[in-house]
This record gives structure tokens, sequence and C-alpha cells, in this order.
């Protein structure tokens, strides 16, 4: 049997995080819960990715070895996601983008994978729209995909792997319009019906519960309401000040702040008795909680034994935003209700603001702001939403 020329990385856990993670030409690739399914697929695909640029010339602006009229679509899909594992990357994780890069250039590397990039026109992006539209994907995530293999043909153009030509007429396809495309349109995302929230409520632990409140006191992110701790609260006004450690928006170089008004105060009150650094809604805790309410409703007087020490491997030391999904999901089904997710809850709080305060001021609260809105324009929002906020939440 032949002898690889290289080693394969291996399959290893992360022990801080408890993510699958493997170690490529010295950079840690994050690949999910160790022992999952889908960190073993994600594995798969990067050691194929992996394997495929040991054979492939490395693609770079100062390389003559690829010929520009002799690169190949999948040559170029290599190169871009070689560059999108370094570049969509969080807190040592990669971001979601990823899964979207991949499901994007799927039916390009399907239907064009031996095709010369300079053959790549305006008719063969519309072959693969065509078979996104037969997979019965809505217009809207048709289009965010197009984009984003024109994105890789961007990168190319960037790294003078492709011609300027190429891309300039890839983006002469216009995107599909509503009503005009056999494309079905997708359901817009509606507020959760408050009796279907508060059936949930009444099945959550007291952490998920006090989340679901903020959320709809605040319009926060589940990314954000799950990573809060005390040293990120400004707690010396009337209204108090929450700067998440991380938001989705950071990378461009925006500030997030959640303003906490009286409501929401009492909200967190019971969860502020701990160290500066300590997640605020810990799953332990809540495991916790579940344990005594059984034994409360079994009866028994047995004492109940205190949290662990050291921290059950399987448990984080607060919720992931899976996690709190995962949490709502379980009730909504013990519930018998629509399955709702928590991303849902800040188009509940949305409409109420906009409806008692005007959409600008729901833009604000809620952290949607472009990159070319002025940072004064977004202190005056900020003074105004504090002043309601003391008022609603």
């Amino acid at each position: 049997m032949p002898r690889l020329k290289h080693k394969l990385p291996s399959y290893c856990r992360h022990k801080a995080s408890g993510q699958a993670v493997v170690t490529i030409d010295g950079r840690d690739v994050y690949l999910g819960p160790h022992g999952s399914d889908e960190s073993k697929q994600k594995y798969e695909q990067q050691i194929a990715r992996w394997l495929a640029n040991r054979e492939t010339p490395t693609l770079s602006a100062s390389s003559d070895s690829v010929p520009r009229d002799d690169l190949r679509i999948s040559e170029l899909l290599v190169g871009y996601f070689e560059h999108a594992d370094a570049y969509y990357v969080k807190n040592g994780a990669p971001t979601g983008e990823i899964k979207n890069l991949e499901d994007a250039v799927r039916p390009l590397r399907e239907l064009f994978e031996d095709e010369r990039v300079v053959d790549f026109g305006p008719v063969s992006l519309k072959t693969v729209r065509q078979a996104m539209i037969s997979a019965k994907l809505s217009r809207r995530v048709i289009n965010a995909r197009v984009n984003r293999i024109r994105r890789v043909f961007k990168w190319g153009v960037e790294n003078e792997l492709v011609g300027p030509e190429i891309l300039h007429a890839l983006q002469a396809v216009a995107p599909l319009k509503k009503g005009r495309s056999s494309a079905p349109e997708r359901r817009e995302v509606q507020p959760v019906p408050q009796k279907h929230i508060d059936a949930v409520r009444l099945l959550v632990s007291s952490p998920v519960r006090a989340m679901i409140d903020l959320q709809l006191l605040t319009g926060m992110r589940p990314g954000e309401v799950v990573i809060m701790r005390p040293r990120d609260i400004d707690q010396s006004g009337a209204t108090w000040r929450f700067t998440p450690s991380s938001h989705k928006t950071e990378h461009h170089g925006t500030e997030r702040a959640v303003f906490l008004g009286p409501k929401a105060k009492r909200v967190l009150l019971p969860f502020l008795a701990r160290k500066p650094d300590a997640y605020l809604f810990d799953p332990r805790e809540a495991m916790a909680e579940k344990h005594r309410e059984r034994r409360e409703a079994a009866k028994v007087t047995r004492p109940i034994k205190k949290l662990r020490k050291r921290p059950n491997p399987r448990l984080n030391d607060h919720y992931t935003r899976k996690a709190y999904h995962n949490a709502i999901y379980k009730a909504c089904r013990k519930a018998d209700v629509p399955v709702w997710g928590p991303n849902r809850l800040r188009h509940n709080a949305a409409t109420e603001l906009r409806k008692q305060f005007g959409i600008e001021v729901a833009r604000v609260i809620l952290g949607h702001r472009s990159a070319e809105v002025t940072e004064v324009y977004a202190e005056l929002d900020r003074s105004r939403a504090s002043d309601i906020m003391a008022q609603v939440g």
C-alpha cells in the first residue's frame, strides 16, 4: 500500500470549548461539537481540501505555475476557501458564513468544476442559478447565493487569478425580482404570538425565561443575551447600559449598546450576584434547577446535591445560541405550540417599539445601523433611546 507523503491532520478535541478541532498548516479549524456527525463531516471536508491543495499548485499573484487562462473553477474554489477559512473566524471559531459559502458554491462545483474560469460567463452563472430554482430555494436565498459566487470571482480578481472582465460580465446577471421568476417567495418572519410565548415560559428554566423576557424588553439578539456578564453592564445611571463583548456587526467597527430600563433590571437582579467575569445565564444552574423540581415533584427528602466543583464536560459555563434555541424548541414541543426561535423575539420588540416611537428609534435600539451612519448621529440616537428605554424597558 503506498504511503502518504504527508501525515493527515488529526481529528482532535479542544478541551476548553469541547469542540472538535483539526490543525491544518499550523492553524486550528474548529468543527463543532466533538464526536458529532456534523463535526466529522466538516473534518472530511477540511481534509479533502487539504489534500486537493497539496496536489494543486499554489494560487497566488506571484505564481506562474497555473496560467490564468488554464485556471479551473475547482482550483479557484480551493484557493478561495483557504482564504475564507482564515477570514471568517470570530472568537477562535468559524462563523456561519463558511457553511453559507459551501451551500452557495455546491451547484457551481457540481456543474462547472472542471470548467476553465475564462469560459465561465453570465450564461453559466444563470445555469447555476436555475439549478437553485429547480431545488425550490426561495428568491432571496438564491440572490444571496449568487452574490456569494460572485464574491469568489471578486477574490480571484483581487489576487490577479481572474481577469476583471470576467467579474464585470458576471455582474450583468441581475437579481431575481419579486413576482418575475418561478422561485418561491420566503414567508416573512412574524412576531411570536404572546400566547405561545406564555406557554413556553411556564416550561423553561429560570435562566431561559429571563433571556426570553430580556429579548422582549430590549430587542437583543440571542447571541448577545447569552453572553451577558456583570462586567459588561454599566449600572451607574438610571438606565443601565450593556455593551456586549462580541456582537454581529463588530467587524464593521460599530459599537453595540443595549439599554436596560426598570423592567429589564428587575429581570437581571437575581443573576447579578456572581463574579464580574461569570456569565449570568449558566446551563449548569438550569440543570440543577431541573433536578430540584423533579425531586420536589417526587417528594424526595434526601438532600439535593450541590453543583459539581468540576463542571459537567457536556455543559458550558454559558448558553450558546444553539443551546438557547434548543431549550425553547423542546418547550414548544412539550407545550404543543408551533415551534419558534429566539431570534423572532426581536420582531416582537421591534414591532412594539415602532408602534410607539417610530421606525428610527426601533432601528437604533435593535442595533440596525449601517456602516455609513456617522458617530455623531448615532450618539444623538443613543441618547434618545436611553431615555425611552427608561420608560418602557
